[in-house]
């Protein structure tokens, strides 16, 4: 059995940029992660936006990878996906996920949990026709998830896609947006000795509740 190597288990870090209380924290989670995601995009993070999403297949296996936000308001938070994808097999089973941002340098952490609906279609045809156009043809290149022989079928699917669609390639019918609508929310923001404070907000007769969890 091979041990942790000392240099891995002997890692400290002392948390103390800031804190996080009832008293100046806000009562609509929406509210407090806005505050948080404009603090770390003015801080100029590399890449505030990304988030890890986990889901569970039918398999029982959880799943994470890191997703892009790329929408949020009352109704929950976007992203934009392959529907054919290992995530969105596990979504179509268990339409239940998490999403977590970790934005290191400022010492934060937001966990956000709840059910996942697909956009409409017509939000869907907005993005896709926003993104730029080799993005636009990758969607329709990348048969995400599956097993490929080599980097060359990715090329020649680009190559062919690109002939067949010039610049004006639709919305491929398998690729759209997703919204994870919040039950549950989640505020870290670490603190020194591992005191860390952490708040949750959970749903309860519609109404958010606001609740100090143990670090």
């Amino acid at each position: 059995m091979t041990s942790t190597p000392s240099s891995i288990a002997d890692l400290r870090k002392s948390y103390e940029k800031a804190e996080l209380n009832e008293d100046a924290s806000l009562a609509d989670p929406l509210k407090q992660f806005e505050l948080w995601l404009q603090q770390a995009l003015a801080a100029q993070l590399p890449e505030p936006n990304a988030m890890t999403l986990a889901t569970v297949g039918s398999d029982m296996r959880p799943s994470t990878r890191v997703v892009l936000i790329k929408g949020l308001d009352e109704r929950g938070i976007v992203w934009y996906t392959n529907y054919d994808s290992r995530k969105g097999q596990a979504l179509a089973g268990n339409p239940y996920a998490a999403l977590q941002f970790h934005w290191v340098e400022l010492e934060r952490v937001v966990r956000i949990e709840g059910r996942v609906e697909k956009v409409s279609a017509e939000q869907s045809d907005a993005y896709f026709h926003s993104r730029p156009l080799d993005s636009r043809i990758g969607a329709w290149a990348s048969p995400q998830s599956e097993v490929i022989s080599s980097r060359s079928v990715l090329v020649a699917n680009a190559a062919k896609y690109g002939a067949q669609f010039l610049l004006q390639p639709p919305r491929p019918p398998h690729w759209g947006g997703y919204r994870l609508v919040p039950d549950r929310w989640e505020f870290w923001q670490g603190r020194k000795s591992r005191l860390h404070d952490r708040l949750r907000y959970r749903q309860d007769s519609g109404v958010w509740v606001r609740e100090r969890l143990a670090p």
